[in-house]
């Protein structure tokens, strides 16, 4: 009987830890939360403004803020280390900011190379940098409204590719594990796989889009 009820009580934190788990349509627009976010802080650092949010959206609050306040502080030490990376991208993949269908074929290519050897937190960030990067350009170049076709994108392609990744750990709140250690000779662990793979897939973006363009 002992274990049996031992059993039902496991079973029971079990049930009650899978209801409070985030669904895929929580998770997208998490994530679509955070992209608006990181994207509106590289727009003011850019000197740029963004004269159309999204109206009925809402910012980043409670736990989502921390997330998006550490997604931030991981997005400033990679772009640190690769500020070319994340910089003029649509001129880096030689794509015009007119057309949207230009525009989300080229983000979710990037995105498809970044992720081709497996997710990791470190790649998650790069995306976003990517994103944010790719904003930025498009506010210089008078496209404003395509920011929100960015973000939709980014939404999409969590929605297919990183929602089992993230139900796995629990959400977006497990990036908070990777400034557990402020020590920067140990810092750099949750970079390495965001770092090597950027030269590999921009020269595979650049096969994939400059024939067509």
């Amino acid at each position: 009987m002992e274990v049996l009820r031992r059993s039902s009580v496991f079973a029971a934190e079990v049930m009650e830890v899978f209801d409070r788990s985030p669904t895929d349509k929580e998770l997208v627009s998490q994530a679509k939360a955070l992209c608006r976010d990181y994207i509106n802080s590289r727009l003011i650092r850019a000197g740029v403004s963004w004269s159309k949010p999204e109206h009925n959206v809402p910012v980043p609050g409670g736990k989502l803020a921390e997330v998006s306040t550490i997604l931030l502080r991981l997005g400033d030490e990679l772009e640190y280390i690769r500020p070319n990376v994340y910089r003029n991208i649509a001129r880096q993949l030689n794509i015009s900011l007119h057309s949207e269908t230009v525009v989300t074929d080229a983000f979710l290519a990037v995105a498809a190379q970044i992720f081709t050897a497996g997710i990791t937190w470190g790649k998650v960030v790069s995306l976003y940098a990517v994103a944010a990067g790719l904003a930025v350009d498009c506010v210089r170049h008078a496209q404003p409204a395509m920011v929100h076709t960015i973000v939709d994108c980014l939404g999409e392609f969590v929605r297919k590719t990183l929602v089992t990744w993230l139900k796995r750990r629990g959400g977006w709140a497990d990036i908070t594990k990777c400034v557990v250690n402020t020590d920067p000779s140990l810092r750099s662990h949750w970079l390495v796989a965001a770092l090597c793979s950027f030269g590999h897939f921009l020269k595979a973006i650049f096969f994939v889009l400059l024939p067509e363009r």
